[in-house]
């Protein structure tokens, strides 16, 4: 009896051997089409457990803090650009004529080449056109190639165009060279700070981000003074040590082993990826709904890329919350973009500050680092959500365009720094929250975009036109007092803006499933993406 139990019963799990089942229990073997998608899904996951491990490379000197700093620096020598082409010392100043007919020649780049202000301001804006048409370009590209490799191609582009406005020779020459800056700085500002937030930790994002942003106050501020101490070399001089300057992280960005970015597949995984997508709708699910709206539109790199952005851009133009967070950023940027450019002469004949350059870029360098940092660090105790942004947002926009129009209404200098320093410090506040909102209002695979378009908007809405049209307003009323004023009463509007954003339904999309992302990819916003895998199970 034994002998015949073991032979009926030779394996006593059922599970392990389903042939020796009879009848209608038998498990039928299944046929050749379903058992190819399956191995392919296997196939493809452990493509993907691959990846994903050698997202983390091995314990090296690049880690998420250094990351950070090496990010923080390249922002730095963007705006140290900004604020030297601003400086009286690199800009200068026009040719003048008295009424007696004595002439006085010009200096900087204003005095060589006899520009006007609206001119002047021209120059200012000019990189604005390049990064406007790359920015876009640049973010959808980050579908096909990798988002670090881009930043590398994006900075070797910013150093050979810097290195030839020193070299520019006319009012035309030096407008091409700044376009050509702003295509190189495009990929940087579009892809940066979602690198950030993906390997800040998950306490620490907004304090990050808001270091990363405060190399704009702080990189216009060490301009001022950098134009003004290198302008006893020549103003051509300054654009060609940036240059120098920069050289390094366009070559990092090539050499370095590529970082990957959230909601984004690696190149060497998408046509795996692509079968686990077709095998997972057939599961039924969310992605199964997507599939039938139009399996040709269910993933993007079945796509055009046009179509890809057309569809992109309807997904945020849709999206509430982002719109009215980008209105209120164009409004802040049209002032900001206006006082960095302008605030140097504005004290210089308000004040008859001798040394404007270093007054104003002390002022401004001192209340950006504290200030940006400061606003992190806010909402971060606060709790780090889009209500509590819009909140910090509308609050310190509001108090500070109290203390700087406050400022300008007084005829002390020293009235006018304490006044304005309180109103920077305020104003600054904003950096942090204000890109906290953009790259959580949208899913990831769209973060690229958003800042791409956050970018755009806040230069040709906000900080393009500005400069000129400070400039025009100065040439028709000759009172920087007044014009000052203006500009600075647009600070209201950007408040109430942000206001607005308190009361609408705001959902952070920071861990919503991404279309560009595999299935077998870690979706917890806890781990960063450079640091070790050294706690996964076998």
């Amino acid at each position: 009896m034994e002998e015949d139990k073991k032979s009926e019963d030779p394996n006593p799990n059922p599970n392990s051997n389903s042939n020796t089942k009879s009848g209608p229990e038998q498990a039928k073997e299944p046929p050749p089409s379903a058992v190819e998608p399956l191995e392919t899904e296997k196939g493809a996951g452990k493509g993907m457990a691959m990846a994903t491990t050698s997202l983390a490379p091995n314990p090296s000197w690049f880690t998420p803090k250094r990351l950070l700093v090496i990010f923080c620096v390249i922002n730095l020598i963007n705006y140290i650009d900004r604020g030297a082409i601003a400086s009286n010392g690199v800009n200068g100043s026009r040719k003048t004529c008295s009424s007696t007919g004595a002439c006085s020649s010009g200096s900087g780049i204003q005095g060589d080449f006899n520009l006007s202000n609206f001119e002047d301001g021209v120059i200012s804006s000019a990189f604005m056109v390049g990064l406007l048409v790359a920015s876009p370009i640049f973010a959808s590209s980050a579908n096909s190639v990798n988002p670090f490799r881009l930043i590398g191609i994006g900075l070797t582009v910013w150093t050979i165009a810097v290195a030839f406005c020193g070299f520019s020779f006319n009012f035309w020459s030096i407008i091409v060279a700044r376009m050509l800056v702003g295509v190189g700085e495009a990929s940087f500002i579009s892809l940066a700070a979602p690198f950030i937030d993906d390997n800040a930790p998950v306490t620490q994002r907004t304090a990050w981000l808001g270091a990363f942003y405060m190399c704009i106050p702080t990189g216009i501020a060490v301009g001022y003074v950098y134009g003004g101490l290198i302008s006893h070399f020549g103003w051509r001089w300054a654009f060609w040590v940036e240059a120098l300057l920069m050289l390094p992280f366009a070559i990092l960005g090539f050499v370095m082993k590529p970082l990957q970015l959230k909601g984004f597949t690696p190149a060497g995984t998408r046509k795996a990826l692509t079968a686990v997508d077709n095998a997972a709708d057939d599961q039924g699910g969310e992605r199964s709904m997507r599939e039938g709206v139009g399996d040709g539109c269910s993933n993007p790199l079945r796509l055009g890329a046009f179509a890809v952005f057309a569809r992109d851009m309807k997904v945020l133009l849709l999206e509430q919350v982002y719109v009215v967070n980008v209105l209120g950023y164009i409004a802040y940027n049209f002032v900001i973009g206006a006082y960095s450019y302008w605030g140097p002469k504005a004290g210089y004949s308000i004040y008859h500050m001798s040394n404007a350059d270093y007054m104003f870029g002390g002022v401004t360098a001192i209340c950006g680092i504290v200030g940006s940092i400061a606003g992190g660090l806010a909402l971060d105790r606060m709790t780090s959500t889009l209500p509590n942004a819009f909140k910090l947002l509308s609050f310190a926009t509001l108090a500070g365009a109290v203390f700087c129009f406050a400022a300008f209404c007084f005829h002390s200098l020293y009235a006018f720094l304490a006044l304005f320093a309180i109103g920077e410090l305020l104003v600054f506040a904003t950096q942090a929250p204000v890109n906290f909102v953009c790259l959580h209002s949208v899913k990831p695979s769209l973060r690229p975009l958003s800042m791409a378009m956050s970018t755009v908007s806040i230069h040709i809405f906000g900080d393009v036109p500005s400069s000129p049209l400070v400039g025009l307003l100065q040439d028709r009323i000759d009172n920087w007092r007044a014009t000052a004023l203006i500009l600075t009463s647009i600070l209201f509007l950007a408040a109430g803006i942000w206001f607005i954003g308190i009361f609408l339904h705001c959902v952070d999309r920071y861990d919503e499933d991404s279309e560009h992302s595999g299935p077998a990819v870690d979706k917890s916003n806890s781990t960063p993406l450079l640091v070790e895998k050294t706690t996964e199970t076998i």
